[in-house]
């Protein structure tokens, strides 16, 4: 029997990227997590205010991804998400019951 969790992830993506690039990037992302496991809900927030400068930064375009996935999936995904150009901050946890 396979082991499955609830996850959620939230990426951070750079606001000075075109409508374009920005829609690309959660394609990406949801493509990549829709094909190792199951997506629960995608909740894009838009621009928001950072708390803090990233990289000169003050702004950001965020997203929100609720989904379920075997235990080994989301150290591929933090990879994936620190190695793509675009993607300021990212974050993957498994909420509380």
């Amino acid at each position: 029997m396979e082991i499955i969790n609830k996850y959620e992830t939230v990426f951070v993506v750079n606001p000075e990227l075109s409508e374009e690039d920005t829609q690309n990037l959660i394609k990406k992302f949801t493509d990549l997590i829709a094909q190792n496991g199951t997506i629960e809900n995608i909740n894009e927030w838009g621009k928001r205010k950072l708390a803090y400068p990233i990289d000169d930064y003050t702004e950001g375009y965020y997203v929100v991804v609720n989904f379920t996935a075997a235990p080994a999936f989301p150290a591929e995904l933090c990879r994936i998400y620190n190695i793509t150009d675009g993607i300021l901050r990212s974050i993957v946890v498994r909420p509380e019951k």
